[in-house]
């Protein structure tokens, strides 16, 4: 959805979290509080769909991100991992929960400025703190965005081919499935963001407008929707294969040609 301006809107807010997730929610603003303090803490975000409004109770993941004021530390690392670990156990509301941990002058860095600092003020609804949104830019689909967000793929196709040959049962294929088939999902639809003029979350619709321009891979990119979503065909090795070492290599090379590659990373 786009401001009047042109710009792209927030999605998510917290009066959109469904009744089921709010006891989740506010338990997680007081576990993020209690484990780092005022002194630590920046600010605290939601993202997915629990604050869009479309989460499904048993599930639905709860996503996190927790902005600190100085850099994280490997300490840090451990005590979201078990905050999320914590929170996924008290509450079946959630199947799972992801806490993903920035510093704040990451969200704020040039180099972030197209992707972690797109993600604070477009995808992330303010749990706690200070909303740096008010620091940021007002973004457009272009293709600098869309090549900061998802210019990677290429990076991260031999890490899954990796894990694809290690997982030896149904369960790690799912895990690694969901987060393939979301990728290739993501990506493809921001592969014809800036065509399309504006963004979307839902997995389904991202396939459709993907499809749009890319009519032979569409039934492709829609497998890789019901793989993302946890569905049937996650743990069939064939599938995932087929993802990984066709479509993922096609869509990197496509990507590529159309708006280049990420700027690298330390």
């Amino acid at each position: 959805m786009l401001n009047e301006d042109g710009t792209l809107a927030r999605e998510g807010a917290l009066d959109r979290v469904p009744e089921a997730f709010a006891p989740v929610v506010g338990a997680a603003r007081v576990r993020i509080g209690k484990v780092f303090g005022p002194t630590r803490l920046h600010s605290a975000y939601l993202y997915g769909s629990i604050p869009r409004g479309t989460a499904t109770p048993g599930v639905s993941d709860l996503d996190l991100l927790v902005v600190l004021r100085e850099e994280p530390t490997d300490a840090d690392r451990d005590a979201v991992a078990d905050l999320g670990a914590e929170l996924d156990r008290r509450f079946p509301q959630i199947d799972g929960a992801a806490v993903l941990l920035a510093g704040v002058r990451a969200v704020l860095s040039e180099l972030e400025r197209h992707d972690l600092g797109f993600f604070v003020a477009c995808l992330c609804t303010p749990l706690l703190g200070e909303d740096l949104a008010g620091r940021l830019p007002r973004y457009r689909p272009t293709s600098l965005l869309a090549r900061e967000t998802n210019g990677d793929l290429a990076l991260l196709l031999p890490r899954w081919r990796q894990r694809a040959a290690a997982a030896t049962t149904a369960a790690e294929r799912g895990r690694l499935g969901r987060w393939v088939g979301r990728h290739l999902v993501r990506t493809g639809f921001t592969l014809v963001m800036p065509h399309w003029g504006d963004w979307t979350s839902d997995l389904k619709e991202m396939a459709e407008v993907f499809g749009g321009y890319y009519p032979r891979r569409a039934a492709q990119m829609r497998t890789a929707v019901a793989v993302g979503r946890g569905g049937a065909a996650d743990a069939d090795p064939a599938v995932l294969g087929t993802l990984i070492d066709d479509m993922g290599p096609w869509l990197a090379a496509e990507y590529r040609a159309v708006h280049g590659v990420k700027a690298p990373r330390p």
